[in-house]
């Protein structure tokens, strides 16, 4: 196999998870250009690509984010939705969409409220796919360490999940915003 054919292989299989990451740390414009400079690097440095391949690519990808953080804010919320969105193949389900895009919007708002590290964490690990050991490959540490960052991180999720839900549910003004059962309510 030529270096070109390698690469390629390597392209093809890994493109769809290392532009999904990018995005889900900084949209989709500046995750395709992140993606883009990622496998630059993987083409220059071809014959240290390790076996197997994605957690290396997702660790440049991770290592360009921080570069470009440092030079520019990127509202995270956004960049989630986005990266939520390519993961899950944008299957439509049947039910109630009005409650779907609200549970949707409290697990986003909850996401965001935790630190970068954790959100970074629970990512790699639900909406990449990735084993506890590949994302410590990742983040550049052992396994035991991932191991009780993931349970830290997990505990600080239901945390904020309960809080944003609380706060969904809560009136406004001693109001409650949720429509009257079917029947009730205003006449028609």
């Amino acid at each position: 196999m030529t270096a070109a054919e390698r690469f390629r292989s390597v392209y093809e299989e890994h493109y769809p998870r290392v532009l999904a990451y990018a995005t889900s740390l900084v949209g989709r414009h500046v995750g395709e250009d992140i993606t883009s400079e990622t496998f630059t690097v993987a083409w220059r440095r071809l014959n240290d690509l390790p076996h197997p391949p994605l957690p290396w690519l997702l660790g440049v990808a991770r290592n360009l984010v921080r570069e470009l953080r440092r030079r520019d804010a990127v509202r995270y919320l956004a960049a989630a939705e986005e990266a939520r969105r390519l993961t899950s193949g944008d299957q439509t389900h049947v039910g109630d969409v009005a409650a779907v895009v609200a549970d949707r919007h409290v697990a986003l708002q909850a996401l965001a409220s935790l630190p970068e590290a954790d959100r970074e964490l629970l990512t790699l690990i639900a909406w990449q796919g990735l084993s506890t050991r590949d994302a410590a490959r990742v983040l550049k540490c052992t396994g035991p360490t991932l191991t009780v960052r993931l349970y830290r991180a997990r505990r600080r999720l239901e945390k904020a999940l309960e809080t944003a839900q609380a706060a969904e549910a809560a009136p406004v003004d001693g109001v409650h915003t949720a429509y009257p059962p079917h029947g009730q309510g205003a006449p028609a």
